[in-house]
């Protein structure tokens, strides 16, 4: 059975194989233009930086060097019901400098656009058992984010040899950039 989370809840992760399922329902009619929200995942080491720049994962880079991180590919709507982008994690894969995972979803173009976090809604992380499709853990995101143009969903960080997920939910006005200065 599922384990719901709240913001800044934890969750141990006993399974060395999962995917990470994000979804989201944005308000076209708010702003007249589709959106298009994208997932990154940043691959970081002890010092809660990226390991290089081929652990940034996104559209544009989908698979991290060591296979442990996979990026599904880029959605462009976000229409449908079910998660609208996935990454397939391999923790079994990991090189040992890997320490921590953070998911963060953006906006594309969001300020040429005049788009926010506000006008999307259901918004929420999943991990699940690929093989059973059995949900391990569930973060739905509640806040009104409205004047942010990137959220970090969740991390999956390493203590102790123990893997574990953090449901984080906090919000930047900055969007992609401003993740990529604090990551980097």
């Amino acid at each position: 059975m599922a384990i719901n989370l709240q913001k800044g809840q934890r969750q141990t992760i006993n399974a060395p194989k999962f995917t990470i399922g994000l979804g989201w329902d944005a308000n076209a009619s708010s702003t007249g233009t589709s959106f298009d929200l994208d997932a990154s995942i940043f691959v970081m080491g002890d010092n809660k930086k990226i390991l290089s720049d081929q652990h940034f994962i996104f559209y544009n880079n989908l698979v991290s060097p060591d296979g442990s991180v996979e990026h599904t590919g880029d959605n462009l709507t976000g229409e449908g019901s079910g998660d609208d982008e996935q990454i397939k994690i391999d923790l079994s894969k990991a090189d040992s400098k890997i320490t921590e995972i953070c998911v963060v979803v953006t906006i594309h173009e969001a300020e040429s656009r005049r788009q926010n976090f506000g006008q999307v809604r259901n918004s929420y992380i999943r991990i699940f058992d690929p093989s059973t499709n059995e949900v391990i853990l569930k973060y739905e995101l509640e806040e009104d984010f409205s004047i942010e143009t990137a959220v970090e969903f969740g991390r999956i960080y390493k203590r102790n040899d123990e893997w574990k997920f953090e449901a984080v939910g906090v919000g930047m006005k900055g969007g992609l950039q401003d993740y990529l200065n604090k990551y980097n």
